[in-house]
């Protein structure tokens, strides 16, 4: 058995430029093999998915806004006409207002709460679906969370709830779509240079602290994830479901920092 993608097609939802981890995760999957289609939410980042999209050898693209049901119906409408079928599907999709990823959690509005979770939770719930309409033999959905899930991390506030959310959804989903041979993973990789990571305050210093501290003594990379990604959608992944699968460099198996990396007044 090979751990490839060949002769499987999926849709990546959520790439944002070269660094984000969607496109480290779909250029992996287009390297073992894959077919891949891509969504993008307005002519901004269409300008930036396009030609990532056509490095892979893909012209299919299609606009996605996640707060549409209209818009998503179109999404998986195209895919089931060009396609009839999916294999897998990424959703690499979260926002929250970086104006409230600053100050105190307590703070945290209704309107940014409940916008934060549509966008980062249940839209994952939401295309799954759809999804499941086009997986007709089984398939792969995979989603990504962050440690801050779990434990509080600085500055990440409304973020953690909605990733805690998020990784709830990924077990009921993967008992609920189960029994259709569907499996439902999430990727929590440690801190990583990306667009959405560099919205949060201190994203610098976490990144650092981590690095110094893991195991590893590496934070994840795209191709790390990438990988990751590309093992759970293939065959050899085939019972594996409901899992978080962190890639951080061990850095969530510590409960303190390094000796020599721990600061005090005196020792």
């Amino acid at each position: 058995m090979t751990i490839d993608l060949k002769g499987k097609r999926g849709l990546i939802m959520g790439v944002a430029n070269e660094r984000s981890i969607g496109w480290g995760i779909a250029k992996a999957m287009s390297d073992a093999g894959a077919e891949l289609a891509f969504t993008y939410q307005g002519d901004q980042l269409k300008k930036r998915v396009e030609p990532l999209a056509a490095s892979v050898g893909s012209d299919f693209l299609l606009e996605a806004d996640v707060l549409n049901d209209d818009s998503l119906d179109h999404v998986f409408a195209e895919l089931k006409s060009r396609w009839g079928k999916i294999d897998f599907l990424v959703h690499a999709i979260a926002y929250s207002d970086k104006d409230e990823l600053t100050g105190r959690f307590i703070n945290t509005t209704r309107a940014n709460f409940q916008n934060s979770m549509t966008i980062s939770c249940f839209s994952f719930i939401d295309i799954a679906r759809r999804a499941q309409d086009l997986m007709p033999d089984g398939g792969t959905l995979l989603t990504l969370t962050y440690q801050g899930s779990s434990r509080v991390t600085p500055f990440y506030n409304v973020m953690g709830v909605a990733k805690a959310g998020l990784e709830a959804a990924v077990r009921y989903l993967s008992d609920d779509l189960g029994r259709q041979g569907i499996r439902v993973n999430a990727i929590s990789p440690g801190p990583m240079k990306t667009l959405a990571g560099a919205a949060i305050r201190g994203a610098r210093r976490t990144f650092r602290h981590t690095e110094e501290n893991a195991p590893l003594r590496e934070n994840a990379s795209l191709e790390s994830v990438g990988g990751t990604a590309v093992y759970l959608a293939s065959d050899v992944g085939r019972h594996t479901t409901g899992e978080i699968i962190r890639v951080d460099g061990g850095y969530h198996v510590m409960g303190m920092p390094h000796i020599n990396n721990l600061q005090t007044s005196k020792d």
